[in-house]
């Protein structure tokens, strides 16, 4: 049977492996709209998590099976279609991810200073459609909306000691970018309260503990939690009992008298993002004007209930990171744009035989790598019963990437190999030692191709 997989971040990958472990003569193709692959491994964890990226190397004995192989630089949808992907292979799934974001739909959203945590993390993780980003760092405090683990990253870059990143592999120009920054405090803001955030405790308590920056949380808004998260799954009675103890410590007092006050980060609850404020001249952000809230339901489930008072909140800089959001691929795959997902049970596209999905476009943008290990697992199961109970018909044989090479060639698209990514990568690697650093990404697509001799 040949298996088209599209998408190579996570998903894709999970899922190609899974296939191949549990089906002897299986042939998977993955392919990737990039000339690299890894997807959110490499452009969505932060640089200062290098350990998180470690699933590359399994990901990349994957890619060199010889029953795996690898295309990028091929966009599905516009360079091939999906019911051309489906003449040519058996099974044909849909790993692509979200490659938009949930929009605040307030007014001044567009104005200069106001970014989306996905461009944001794009621009310095390197992904080339957010590598011309130049956000301005020139004001002293910024604005986060959202408390998950992305809104968490983005305070951690914003905040740390040069000397820590320089030695990740964060681009060189974030980098610069980042040394002229004048941003010395972060406040993030959430709709609901302390028992709803949704970042873990791993990446808050790296928050507390980053070098040159202190935690600012207001006791008064953790009075009475500690009953109240008594019964509480255990993650988020420790998550929460680290915030009230964080509240509760003693600021300690500046070292030398006259000291410059130091980097601070704080967390604000129930506050729902009403308007961002134009400076003076109306050419940039200056703040945000905030509606007050008040939690109906407890747990998960509370809900965020405007109240009449309002606050206004200073800044210069607001990144709104409020979730990621899948696109539609192809009009000839179904698609739930009210939810952001491929309609589906089990990972089987509905309506579709032979058309499967799996990771954040199956699901939804939620959960982190392991999360999506699992759901790419289970999709590729659906695969594997359907080709055991005979539910795709493997009789025809297929052309696979026979068929599709033809396509791409006749619209002149040349697609890059695994082994070609692994020069893109060795010459990614040799900068990076230069400079100290594990790697310096290349950020520009017609630059990879070059290095290829494209």
């Amino acid at each position: 049977p040949r298996v088209c997989v599209v998408g190579s971040g996570p998903a894709g990958f999970y899922t190609a492996q899974h296939i191949l472990k549990h089906h002897g003569r299986a042939l998977v193709d993955i392919y990737e709209k990039l000339p690299v692959p890894f997807g959110l491994v490499r452009f969505g964890v932060a640089p200062d998590h290098p350990e998180v990226k470690n699933v590359i190397n399994t990901f990349t004995q994957t890619a060199r099976s010889e029953r795996c192989a690898y295309y990028g630089n091929v966009t599905v949808g516009r360079d091939v279609t999906v019911p051309e992907l489906q003449q040519a292979y058996h099974a044909v799934v849909l790993s692509y991810g979200a490659e938009d974001n949930r929009i605040l739909g307030i007014p001044g959203e567009n104005l200069p200073g106001v970014y989306t945590a996905r461009a944001f993390v794009g621009w310095y993780n390197g992904l080339p459609e957010n590598r011309d980003l130049k956000p301005d760092l020139s004001c002293e405090t910024a604005l986060i909306l959202g408390h998950g683990n992305v809104a968490l990253d983005i305070a951690r870059i914003l905040l740390s000691p040069l000397q820590l990143l320089k030695k990740t592999d964060i681009t060189d120009s974030s980098l610069a970018a980042l040394a002229c920054s004048k941003v010395k405090r972060v406040w993030l803001v959430g709709r609901r309260g302390p028992l709803q955030v949704a970042f873990t405790i791993k990446e808050l308590r790296e928050m507390i503990n980053l070098p040159g920056a202190r935690a600012v949380l207001d006791p008064a808004d953790f009075k009475g939690l500690e009953s109240a998260v008594r019964d509480a799954p255990r993650p988020r009675k420790r998550l929460t009992e680290l915030m009230i103890k964080t509240a509760l410590e003693k600021p300690v007092e500046m070292q030398a008298a006259g000291a410059a006050a130091p980097r601070e980060w704080g967390l604000k609850f129930q506050r729902i993002p009403q308007e961002v404020l134009p400076s003076a001249d109306g050419r940039r952000a200056r703040g945000v004007r905030m509606v007050l809230t008040c939690l109906e339901g407890s747990g998960d489930s509370a809900k965020a209930i405007p109240t009449g008072d309002v606050e206004e909140l200073e800044c210069g800089l607001v990144l709104s990171s409020i979730g990621y959001r899948s696109l539609p691929l192809d009009p000839a795959v179904p698609f739930d744009s009210q939810r952001g997902v491929i309609p589906n049970s089990s990972g089987r596209v509905e309506g579709v035989p032979g058309l499967y999905c799996s990771g954040w476009v199956k699901r939804g943008p939620t959960g982190v790598i392991i999360t999506t290990m699992n759901d790419s697992f289970d999709t590729a199961q659906s695969v594997l019963e359907d080709l055991q109970g005979g539910v795709l018909d493997i009789s025809p044989s297929r052309e696979g990437f026979g068929l599709v090479e033809s396509i791409l060639h006749s619209r002149g698209v040349r697609p890059v190999s695994f082994s070609d990514w692994e020069k893109i990568d060795a010459a990614e690697v040799a900068r990076g030692k230069a400079a100290g650093k594990p790697r310096e990404k290349i950020v520009d697509p017609e630059e990879m191709l070059r290095i290829i001799g494209h």
